[in-house]
């Protein structure tokens, strides 16, 4: 008899005399990390973020069902599956449809700034989603610039918060209290420049008491087909408007409370430094000019540069709020005592007008929904936008506040 050859298989199935065929791997971490590269550029305020999300959940579960043999017994496997029915249920996805590649080049689409964003980074061999800035006006101006820096400035008159190759926007700001350096803003306007083919130039106009659903030609959105490349969203009739510029990646918040306008911006950091060297009057990019600030250079309304303080034993606060009753008043909206927090007590005792502390809540709230780092959303006073300060830090900040109030009003 001749010799039969040695079988094919695994050393172990050979040594114990089966040639069966390995077991197939498990790769329930391949579509887990497969997922998370799908989903980690997309944000609950950007327009089609539900559509996305579900594309990139039913991905998800085909790579699971997939290995489903191979990861019969692995925990890790069966948690992933209880996940994906979850986050389905939650977000009202379909089984049925379509879902999302793991190759941003096979879905690409110049008017979508996250398609074509990915395809660059895929083709360049980097896997890091592109990066993202906020920047944030409201109450008797605060302003919070692209670096996490913030600011309390009086800049009345009109002033560029962006200008750059994609958009811009200006604000006005009026004087809030007769005699007083206080302002806040009452008119802003914001220019989406012409981009190729996925939209033409559209401006946006907001006054006190007149936030429109649409830009000034009467549109409510900007590009061709049913997927809209530029769209306003009205969320409350005359109080709140969201634009959503998904060709460039950005996102617009716009309010009016009280008698003032609020505006808060996410923005791709790539497009927002894309500006000329005349172009650096911005507020969102370098802040207010020293000359215009009223502040102590961290966010603090702490000291009025340039003006001596009175000698006085009380704080000249406006008819109606004492420092204690604006503390009470804040905290009630604000339960974290962080520097949105003393911009309300200070809107209040220098304004007397409760309506800023709903402003200040919701600028807290526009960065929640929009700034790109959860371990950024509160600064604390003193501190910049690095860690939280002690409550000592605080219980100065706070009493020097009530001093600023002497010179500012």
């Amino acid at each position: 008899m001749g010799l039969r050859a040695a079988p094919s298989c695994a050393p172990a199935a050979a040594a114990a005399g089966d040639c069966q065929q390995p077991p197939a791997q498990c790769r329930i971490q391949k579509c887990t990390t497969d997922f998370v590269a799908l989903t980690s550029h997309l944000n609950s305020a950007i327009d089609g973020f539900d559509s996305e999300f579900c594309k990139a959940l039913r991905a998800y579960a085909g790579c699971t069902q997939r290995t489903s043999k191979a990861c019969r017994g692995n925990l890790v496997y069966h948690s992933a599956v209880l996940g994906i029915s979850d986050l389905m249920s939650q977000r009202n996805c379909s089984k049925d449809g379509p879902t999302s590649s793991a190759n941003p080049e096979v879905t690409h689409d110049p008017c979508n700034y996250h398609s074509h964003a990915g395809a660059r980074e895929h083709r360049g061999g980097e896997h890091s989603p592109p990066s993202y800035l906020f920047c944030g006006l409201f109450g008797d101006p605060h302003l919070r610039t692209f670096k996490d820096h913030f600011q309390t400035c009086k800049v009345e008159g009109a002033w560029p918060l962006i200008d750059n190759n994609y958009l811009s926007v200006q604000v006005t700001n009026v004087p809030v209290v007769p005699g007083s350096s206080a302002t806040a803003t009452n008119k802003i306007t914001i220019i989406f420049k012409a981009h190729h083919e996925c939209t033409d130039q559209k401006v946006y106009q907001a006054v006190t008491d007149d936030l429109p659903a649409a830009f000034v030609d009467g549109t409510t959105s900007g590009g061709d087909g049913d997927t809209k490349s530029l769209q306003i969203v009205e969320r409350e009739s005359g109080r709140y408007v969201e634009m959503h510029a998904r060709y460039i990646g950005t996102t617009v918040f716009v309010r009016q409370l009280g008698h003032y306008l609020t505006l808060a911006i996410r923005m791709p950091e790539a497009l927002a430094m894309a500006y000329e060297e005349s172009q650096d009057l911005q507020l969102c990019v370098n802040g207010c000019p020293l000359s215009e600030r009223i502040d102590d250079g961290q966010g603090q309304v702490s000291a009025i540069l340039g003006h001596s303080l009175p000698r006085t034993s009380s704080v000249q606060a406006w008819p109606g709020y004492t420092l204690a009753t604006a503390n009470t008043r804040c905290h009630e909206k604000m339960p974290v005592k962080d520097i949105y927090f003393q911009s309300c007590v200070f809107d209040l005792l220098t304004t007397g007008d409760a309506n800023f502390t709903a402003a200040a809540r919701s600028a807290l709230e526009d960065v929640e929904a929009l700034h790109p780092r959860k371990e950024r959303w509160h600064i604390f006073p003193g501190s910049g936008s690095r860690a939280p300060r002690g409550r000592g830090a605080w219980s100065v900040s706070l009493g020097l506040v009530g001093l600023t109030l002497v010179a500012f009003l």
